[in-house]
């Protein structure tokens, strides 16, 4: 059974730093896209960043760049998303995923889904 679990969300101060990371189990990812998505209360949710298989391509949101890095580790089958200089605009549930036919930005396309992490970033 394919699981996605996301860890590292918490409470930090603007400006701070997180670095979540989304371990994969039951397949492996690394020939995949992975992504990371944000979904905010009573709003859609929205992509941040993805990564190509092999770490060699990344996109990212607008909102996000400069800010956040996704790198992955496919010896781990793990993805992770470094986010830095932290505003009260990122706090959201963030959402690791896979696209399993190539690069892609809409939630709609994407295969599989960990659980979320909250990220709370205060003012």
């Amino acid at each position: 059974q394919v699981q996605l679990v996301e860890s590292g969300g918490g409470l930090v101060q603007a400006g701070g730093s997180l670095r979540l990371s989304c371990a994969a189990s039951g397949r492996t990812f690394s020939s995949y896209f992975m992504g990371w998505f944000r979904q905010a209360p009573g709003k859609l949710r929205e992509f941040a960043a993805v990564i190509s298989w092999n770490g060699g391509n990344t996109y990212y949101a607008d909102s996000v760049k400069g800010r956040f890095i996704i790198s992955r580790d496919n010896a781990k089958n793990t993805v992770y998303l470094q986010m830095n200089s932290l505003k009260p605009e990122d706090t959201a549930v963030y959402y690791c995923a896979v696209a399993l036919n190539g690069l892609r930005f809409s939630p709609n396309d994407y295969d599989y889904w960990g659980q979320g992490t909250q990220v709370t970033v205060s003012s």
